[in-house]
């Protein structure tokens, strides 16, 4: 009996509220995991950017679960942390701040930070400028999360709005109500995780996209910059400095085909574009040119791999016959310590192990390869290695 009281006093006030889209958001907020910076300089920042995602993500299953303040002093924990990011990243001496907060000792608050930011940051102060209507609404959101968080008024209490009394009102407003601030709460980080560098942005331009090294950034999609974002905001932020300086460091480079850039991003070998992809081998770093010359070397190639299997590639046109769709390092180290090292068992198919410059690559095949074949393998690769290194020898002579 005492269980059963606990459970009904513990739900007596919540009423649950299935969300709407809630698969739609998730897949959104990969948007903002995605957009992973390579920035060296900002502390954690990273860390910071997967747990104001996380926040985002408590906040949709509180509120589903019916704890709907709970769920807006989540939303406005992400704001808040993703202000207390770029305060640690972007002013010109952070680290006594970030000792500070490490170490739990006193820190600014909110308005504070946004403050100092706005006065001696590096890129969020141009951010402000350039983007008053943005920041102007990202204000007001503060203000509305904290009337659920601080309780002002009696709809905004659990024995209010939750109370027989309302009957059979609909919910659809207070639900309608929260969506919109996640919204814009979701937009709000994300336009915050952009003091840290422009890669989200720039990088859905294709001119850009395809001149770039290879970035762990992802682009933000155009759907997800439309719906929370807004295209008038990144035309401001498109504005800024430290977005045009980058702008203008790549768009001289030379652009990249689809196919090299397959390769480049996605290890993805294109055998109809054997060609095109060696002719422009000057654009890939060496580990992929191997790849693509071992996939060239026969047609019995499948997959290869490199860096002792942490980098597969897979090549269009041609399937494996091995069945597992998972791969162990442990099994390529094994490979690499075989005494037989070409026409190694694989599952159902075949695995051979060659070396160029001391480091080791790996076919994966369905059919056995000739001491023939091998030889002709190796002889395929160090011959393109070759002529790779002639063209930039001869590059080098020219400059």
């Amino acid at each position: 009996m005492a269980n059963g009281f606990v459970e009904w006093r513990s739900s007596e006030n919540i009423k649950p509220l299935p969300l709407p889209n809630k698969e739609q958001y998730y897949l959104d907020l990969m948007n903002i995991e995605h957009s992973w910076s390579g920035r060296m300089d900002t502390n954690i920042g990273n860390t910071f950017i997967m747990e104001a995602e996380q926040l985002l993500v408590n906040a949709i299953e509180l509120f589903e679960k019916g704890y709907f303040d709970c769920a807006y002093y989540s939303l406005r924990s992400a704001v808040e942390l993703s202000t207390t990011m770029v305060f640690l990243t972007d002013l010109p001496e952070p680290d006594d701040y970030f000792n500070a907060w490490k170490a739990s000792e006193e820190f600014p608050m909110q308005g504070r930070m946004i403050k100092e930011l706005s006065l001696n940051g590096n890129v969020f102060s141009e951010m402000l400028e350039k983007m008053p209507g943005f920041f102007k609404s990202a204000k007001e959101l503060i203000t509305e999360l904290n009337k659920y968080v601080h309780k002002q008024g009696l709809r905004h209490f659990y024995v209010s709005r939750n109370h027989p009394i309302w009957g059979n009102r609909s919910t659809d407003p207070f639900v309608k109500d929260f969506t919109d601030h996640l919204d814009r709460c979701i937009g709000v980080v994300a336009v915050m995780r952009l003091a840290f560098d422009p890669f989200p942005v720039l990088l859905m331009d294709e001119e850009i996209l395809y001149r770039c090294f290879d970035s762990m950034t992802d682009p933000y999609s155009e759907e997800f910059v439309e719906k929370y974002i807004g295209s008038s905001a990144i035309e401001e932020y498109k504005q800024i400095s430290m977005y045009t300086c980058a702008y203008d460091s790549f768009i001289d480079n030379e652009k990249k085909t689809v196919a090299v850039f397959d390769v480049m991003k996605y290890n993805v070998i294109d055998s109809d574009k054997f060609d095109e992809i060696i002719s422009h081998f000057h654009l890939l770093p060496k580990e992929d040119c191997v790849c693509v010359l071992l996939a060239a070397s026969s047609n019995k190639a499948t997959k290869v791999y490199c860096y002792d299997g942490l980098a597969m590639y897979f090549i269009t046109g041609r399937e494996t016959n091995r069945k597992a769709k998972s791969w162990c390092g442990s099994d390529f180290l094994n490979f690499r310590n075989n005494k037989k090292q070409i026409n190694q068992k694989y599952d159902e198919a075949f695995i051979s192990l060659f070396e160029f410059f001391e480091k080791p690559f790996f076919i994966e095949h369905n059919e056995l390869f000739t001491e023939e074949e091998t030889i002709q393998i190796v002889s395929y690769v160090e011959n393109g290695l070759k002529r790779l290194e002639a063209e930039n020898t001869t590059e080098k002579d020219l400059e």
